[in-house]
Parts: C-alpha cells; sequence; structure tokens
C-alpha cells in the first residue's frame, strides 16, 4: 500500500519511488492519472486498473500473481490507499490467503488538514464526503455536528460552497477548518466561525476550485475535554446516573471509567456533581 502526494511530487518519499520501480505491476485507481506520476518519477512498471466498479473481478488474477511470487503496489489517485478509495476488498483477500501486506506511509491529505487546523486532535473521525442531495446533506450534518469530537470530510468544488451554507445555517458559531488545495501552489486555510465561511469563499472565485478538507470542531459538550466541570457525552451522562443508582460511587466511577477509556478524575468528578444534583 504505496502513499503518493496529495500535491507537490516532492512529497513521495525515497521508499514509496523504490518500491513503485521493482514491483512486478502496480494496480491504480486512474491509470491515465498515475501514468504522469510514474512519468515524472522516471517509472516504468506496468499499470492495472483497480477501482471500485472492477476490484472484485480483479482480484482473482491479483491473487494469482502474488501467490506466484510476483509483487503488487497498491496506489490511489493521490494521497494513502483506502482512505475514501478502493483497495479494502484486495487487501482482506490478500490477508485472508496469507499474503504479507505491507504499507509505505505518506501523504495523506485528513492528516495535512488536521495538523494545521488548530483544533483538538486527540480524536477525531474521518467521514468521507457528504451525501450529494441537498436534505440528506443536512441530516448528515446535523448528526456530525452532535459529536463530542472532531470531524474530518471531505467536499468537492461543485459542492463545499452548498456545504457552507447548510453549516451557518445549522450553527453559524461552530468552529470550523477548510483546507483548500494542500500541499499545492494556490493552497488557502479558513479557520472561523462556521457562519461566515460562505462569505469567505465568495471573496475570491478561485476559492471555489479545487479539492478541499472540511474540519468540524467538536460538538461544545466535549470542546474542553481536559475540564473535569464539562458534562461527558450523553450517552456517558445516561450510564453514569444508571450505575450510581445501582452501585456505590467508587464503583460506579471504576466500571465506567474502564469501559469507555475514560479519566477517573473527569468521571468522578462529574459523578459528584450528580449526586449534588440529586
Amino acid at each position: 500500500m504505496v502513499a503518493t502526494p496529495i500535491g507537490n511530487l516532492a512529497d513521495l518519499s525515497p521508499r514509496a519511488r523504490d518500491v513503485l520501480a521493482r514491483v512486478s505491476r502496480i494496480a491504480a485507481e486512474d491509470t491515465r492519472h498515475s501514468g504522469g506520476l510514474l512519468a515524472h518519477l522516471g517509472v516504468q512498471t506496468p499499470l492495472v486498473s483497480l477501482h471500485e466498479h472492477n476490484e472484485r473481478d480483479r482480484i482473482p488474477s491479483l491473487l494469482s500473481a502474488l501467490e506466484a511470487g510476483d509483487d503488487l503496489a497498491l496506489i490511489s489517485d493521490a494521497g494513502t490507499p483506502l482512505v475514501s478509495d478502493p483497495g479494502y476488498r484486495l487487501v482482506r483477500a490478500a490477508t485472508e490467503a496469507g499474503l504479507p501486506v505491507r504499507a509505505v506511509p505518506g501523504a495523506s491529505a485528513p492528516l495535512a488538514a488536521l495538523a494545521v487546523a488548530g483544533l483538538p486532535s486527540d480524536r477525531f473521525c474521518f467521514e468521507g464526503f457528504l451525501p450529494h442531495a441537498g436534505g440528506a446533506r443536512r441530516r448528515r450534518l446535523e448528526t456530525l455536528l452532535a459529536q463530542p469530537v472532531t470531524t474530518i470530510l471531505f467536499e468537492s468544488s461543485h459542492r463545499v460552497r452548498a456545504a457552507a451554507d447548510d453549516l451557518a445555517a445549522l450553527e453559524p458559531e461552530r468552529l470550523v477548518f477548510l483546507g483548500r488545495e494542500l500541499t499545492k501552489q494556490f493552497e488557502e486555510h479558513y479557520r472561523g466561525a462556521a457562519g461566515e465561511l460562505p462569505t469567505w469563499l465568495d471573496a475570491d472565485a478561485n476559492r471555489l476550485r479545487g479539492e478541499f478538507v472540511l474540519i468540524l470542531a467538536p460538538a461544545p459538550q466535549a470542546a474542553d475535554p481536559e475540564s473535569e466541570d464539562a458534562p461527558l457525552a450523553d450517552e456517558y451522562e445516561r450510564l453514569l446516573g444508571a450505575l450510581l443508582g445501582e452501585l456505590p460511587l467508587k464503583r460506579a466511577v471504576r466500571v465506567l471509567a474502564d469501559a469507555a477509556g475514560l479519566p477517573r478524575n473527569r468521571v468522578y468528578a462529574r459523578a459528584l456533581r450528580l449526586k449534588d444534583e440529586g
């Protein structure tokens, strides 16, 4: 599994180039797109297409080649393979056949955006692309805006403005980050309230072009995970209340903290608060 650049070709690692040059063949999402990358690298390894429409049909022949001793590299159009791209069926089939699978790490658009967003990164969730249809997109955003973790999304140039309008209408004060054309010549960032994102996009027609990573700050109840006074996520609050009704305080705290992976001191502080509130 070989990561390729998301924009700047200099981001390809020397190891990745060596692997692409020595394998028997390279499975690529779009052979025309990847052919340009290989030409730039001076790599002449044969390409075979592997995309969402043919992956199942390709697996038997690729497994046969691997079992015969060939090495195969899998790449996507950009970034780390399998991140919102095809390939997991091939990896699963190879693993089930007892064939070794290795990662050659490198560029990843979600992680590149998270690294510069200035939003909590101790817990985050990658949600891929939003639905195309307006109603489905708004419903998905409503769900994602309630999550107690930082949420990373992809969006296309055709729908980024509509997604910005939805966010501005749903939660104008929510802190968001939008990364445009990451690692490329015209890279731009927006970090601020969701309500101002449409205005920022409209200020320059070029801002509606390119590829985008959109990041949503966690829901307010989890915005400060270090605060012992901050409420837990709703499901943990309900579970803690139920445990306190059946168990001594310290045991209830231990059960929830161990099961949910939460800091015991924070659960203990919330338990005391719930006890005080009756």
